[in-house]
């Protein structure tokens, strides 16, 4: 299945995507540039339609002792927007060390300054989103970690 994976920021999201074999984890570019979380939500959406991904992970930023602080809690918020503008469950997947290891790559390969600042938020979200699919190749019959699915609308 086709994966798109999210790096939620206050100003830019970085997004990644695999192929249907869910072997390769590459960055998209441009990221998204947008403050509002719920335009935000609506521009992974539209993505992940385009990009006909089946499914959808969002980095969840934890603290290095795997407790939970503000930014996590924006990240929750942000995760049920993002389901509803989807309209699939969003897998929620710990973060931590993504983007000193996006950072890495980045330096590894000469990219610094403006172009650095442009391509690490979706160099991170591949970072997470390899993380993620290694984990589906080592578990294949497990459940999905932590969803949140999207609201249901109300009968009338």
């Amino acid at each position: 299945m086709k994966w798109i994976a999210v790096d939620y920021g206050d100003a830019r999201t970085g997004l990644a995507e695999c192929d249907p074999g869910e072997q390769i984890a590459a960055p998209i570019t441009p990221q998204i540039e947008e403050k509002s979380m719920n335009r935000a939500a609506q521009a992974v959406a539209a993505a992940a339609f385009r990009r006909q991904a089946g499914g959808v992970v969002l980095g969840l930023p934890k603290n290095m002792d795997g407790t939970e602080g503000a930014r996590a809690a924006k990240t929750r918020r942000f995760a049920q927007r993002l389901a509803d503008a989807c309209g699939m469950p969003v897998v929620l997947w710990d973060e931590r060390r993504t983007t000193v290891s996006a950072a890495a790559i980045l330096a590894e390969n000469d990219t610094f300054g403006q172009k650095r600042k442009e391509r690490l938020d979706s160099v991170s979200a591949a970072v997470l989103l390899d993380g993620f699919l290694a984990w589906r190749r080592n578990h294949p019959d497990a459940a999905l970690p932590e969803t949140v699915a999207p609201h249901t609308p109300k009968e009338e």
